[in-house]
């Protein structure tokens, strides 16, 4: 085998390793057992954002998914995955995504942040 041909097979091989090397998250928390505060928080969610973003799988809808969000050091954007980043995009916007600062009151926030965080 030529070198060049070795070289094109090697580097087919890594590209099909490495496409396969996603993090591996833990499943969310059935619905069937969430808290009052999570039960709550799901029906934020349902009313205010599952038109645009998965909570269940890691695709994109019109918006990045949502699942296994505080799992991974940084949001989409780039920002920080944590409570503050997270309130902000959800308060204000960003991007595309219009801001809900209007339409939920902090407590609402507040379970939405922690249904959010059983995915």
């Amino acid at each position: 085998m030529h070198w060049k041909q070795v070289f094109s097979v090697a580097v087919v091989a890594g590209a099909a390793l490495l496409a396969g090397c996603k993090p591996s998250y833990p499943p969310a928390k059935p619905i069937g057992q969430l808290n009052p505060q999570e039960s709550r928080g799901y029906q934020v969610y349902q009313r205010a954002c599952a038109s645009c973003h998965y909570a269940d799988h890691s695709g994109d809808l019109h918006g990045p998914s949502l699942y296994a969000m505080y799992d991974k050091k940084y949001l989409p954007s780039g920002a920080p995955a944590n409570d503050a980043r997270v309130s902000a995009a959800i308060m204000d916007g960003h991007g595309i995504m219009p801001g809900f600062g209007n339409q939920l009151s902090q407590q609402q926030l507040q379970d939405l942040l922690a249904y959010l965080h059983t995915l």
